[in-house]
């Protein structure tokens, strides 16, 4: 009998207790591939034939390896935030002052969600995100718990510039962070249709505006110029 040297000088294979054995995939390379299809289909648009042609592996892989569509989406979000969060945050968290975190984050987000900083799809994934949440309640659950977590980094973000002296003493922290929240918000919505970051700086111009006439007002004691309340 041949000994395994000699096969391999001979050109054949040695033998293998492995044979048979499926090859092994990148995890990290297949969520990224799933996280860019649930960015730009959205979940329910998302079917798991197209999954697996994206991440180049089997169906029985994918369900071995993630446990179900829905945890992957669960984890393809996280891989979002993990990854691309950081591009319109964090200017946001390294700012001296709350009025310049907020200049921030505006035209951070202007030049991150129409893609001007990286190869991205336009639009914040976890804004846009949607699904049925009678079929998928947990899910739901999940996405406005995500998004809840923005409002409560811009509140306490504010609440922090007030105790430190540069926020007038009188600011309505929690409605300054839900307008900051619907402007990046509506941002997003307009870069998935196609505006391009030089008009989403001219709405983060003109929100400053809005942020900077609402300081002065709180600063005197009253109401901003644009308020609709008499």
């Amino acid at each position: 009998m041949q000994n395994s040297d000699e096969t391999c000088r001979k050109g054949a294979a040695p033998p293998s207790r492995h044979r048979g054995r499926p090859r092994a995939f990148d995890r990290e390379a297949a969520l990224a591939q799933a996280m860019r299809l649930f960015w730009t289909r959205g979940y329910e648009a998302t079917s798991i034939a197209d999954l697996t042609a994206a991440m180049g592996i089997g169906a029985p892989s994918l369900y071995a390896a993630f446990g179900s569509k829905e945890a992957l989406y669960v984890e393809a979000l996280e891989h979002y935030t993990r990854s691309y969060e950081c591009l319109a945050w964090a200017g946001f968290r390294a700012a001296a002052t709350a009025r310049e975190a907020i200049a921030a984050l505006l035209f951070d987000s202007a030049a991150s969600l129409t893609g001007c900083v990286a190869d991205i799809p336009h639009g914040c994934m976890v804004t846009l995100a949607s699904v049925d949440c009678e079929e998928h309640r947990a899910l739901g659950d999940h996405l406005r718990l995500s998004r809840a977590g923005g409002l409560e980094q811009l509140t306490a973000r504010l609440a922090r510039g007030v105790a430190e002296g540069d926020l007038p003493a009188g600011l309505d922290c929690q409605a300054l962070a839900r307008f900051l929240q619907a402007v990046q918000a509506g941002m997003s919505l307009l870069a998935r249709d196609g505006v391009g970051r030089a008009e989403l700086e001219a709405v983060a111009e003109l929100a400053l505006q809005g942020v900077d006439a609402r300081l002065a007002a709180a600063a005197s004691g009253g109401r901003a110029p644009f308020s609709p309340r008499p």
